[in-house]
């Protein structure tokens, strides 16, 4: 085990030279200017999307691409609902109080679910009493006989809740079951450790399926950090948005192709839903291939069956949320500056941990998770991402410690 916790290899991507993130940051902006100068009409809704992409990657603003953004908004109601929903989407992240008046309209005269979905979100991030209600009164009104069978509608009524109701931090035994040696007893775990404003980054820590933390050189609990927020900062339960809480599956190491992710190992997760009840609850006895809420029960301590955190994973995968991984980054972190998260980056939903390239991988903290998943056995069993509560500055391990009853010997 030693020699995997110097692990390094040297690795090597072109594009990740500075001459070729320069270069990079500059075919994004002619691409964005370039789709928006064509008509939006049927046949070009699918450029305007891809320019909308460009646009959240580099939080981009410009006379040009404003005004363009103003002209979408003209033809809305004719627009496909794909589109709306990218339209949607985007100004989330990059126009968050900017389009109240005509997100109002689209949210009274849509009959589609996912768009109804995305307009109330981009309501409620308005924190006024007034509009809440009133999203609430037309989500009762416009689809009650859905809401308990839509999985999108039923997160959307839970998140009214909240919004109207307060965020309750989960409490100290909450906290001590989850770090308790008995908690996924015999699994190795990787805990994803965060704040409910995703703005901050959040901390990893790893167990051994002998239920001992896993330590650094110098024998402390190892930790590093890690971004669970998306590039949109939409709610977990949507496409594309922050990392849902939860107990994943975690299986394996894979090497992926995608240039925004880089050649460092990520690691496989899985929601319910997204893979076999056989699979997620290690027991090939099982049969049944239709999920149900009690079939992940089966993996949750009776004492938290009633912290509903936990079952984000469970939605979010009925909502159809898929590939959300444990992964490195190539992404230029001086895109995002001056965000509260600098210099991680966010990413499409998954987990994110900071890497510096120039050419040469030259710092990845997602290489040392790699190592010390190895140290604790390999990344054969379960990840669990939790928010302990809603402070505005980053997890650091003194926030947990108190809730750790084993912790490593000295």
């Amino acid at each position: 085990m030693p020699l995997f916790a110097q692990y390094n290899p040297p690795l090597y991507v072109s594009y990740t030279t500075n001459a070729e993130k320069i270069r990079l940051h500059d075919r994004l902006i002619k691409s964005i200017h370039s789709s928006l100068s064509i008509p939006l009409t049927d046949s070009t809704e699918e450029d305007w999307e891809d320019a909308f992409d460009a646009i959240e990657v580099l939080l981009y603003h410009s006379p040009f691409s404003d005004q363009k953004i103003d002209h979408a908004f003209d033809s809305l109601d004719k627009r496909t609902a794909e589109f709306q929903q990218a339209l949607l989407e985007m100004i989330y992240a990059n126009y968050p109080h900017k389009f109240l008046t005509q997100v109002n309209h689209l949210l009274y005269n849509t009959t589609d679910t996912s768009v109804f979905t995305f307009c109330s979100e981009y309501l409620l991030q308005q924190n006024n009493t007034e509009i809440i209600k009133n999203v609430q009164n037309l989500l009762r009104q416009n689809f009650a006989s859905q809401v308990e069978t839509n999985p999108m509608l039923q997160m959307l009524q839970n998140h009214i809740s909240e919004k109207l109701n307060g965020y309750v931090p989960p409490g100290t035994n909450i906290l001590s079951q989850i770090f308790d040696k008995n908690f996924l007893k015999g699994n190795i775990i990787m805990y994803s450790i965060q704040r409910k404003d995703r703005d901050y980054p959040g901390i990893i820590l790893i167990k051994d399926r002998y239920g001992n933390f896993i330590t650094d050189s110098s024998g402390k609990i190892f930790t590093i950090p890690q971004l669970a927020r998306s590039i949109t900062n939409m709610p977990f339960y949507l496409h594309y948005g922050n990392t849902p809480q939860g107990i994943f599956l975690m299986h394996g190491f894979q090497v992926s192709m995608a240039n925004f992710i880089g050649p460092t190992a990520n690691v496989l997760l899985s929601m319910p839903a997204e893979v076999s009840i056989a699979s997620f609850l290690h027991d090939n006895a099982i049969t049944d291939s239709v999920w149900s809420l009690d079939d992940y029960k089966k993996i949750i301590p009776v004492s938290l069956q009633s912290f509903s955190p936990l079952y984000e994973a469970y939605y979010a995968g009925l909502c159809g949320r898929r590939e959300i991984i444990a992964h490195g980054t190539t992404i230029d972190p001086s895109y995002y500056l001056h965000q509260p998260y600098y210099p991680l980056t966010p990413s499409e939903g998954c987990l994110c941990t900071k890497e510096i390239w120039n050419g040469k991988r030259i710092e990845s903290d997602q290489q040392k998770l790699i190592n010390a998943l190895l140290k604790a056995g390999g990344a054969e069993g379960y990840c669990v991402v939790i928010n302990i509560d809603n402070k505005k500055t980053p997890v650091t391990l003194n926030d947990v410690l108190p809730f750790i009853q084993n912790l490593p010997e000295k």
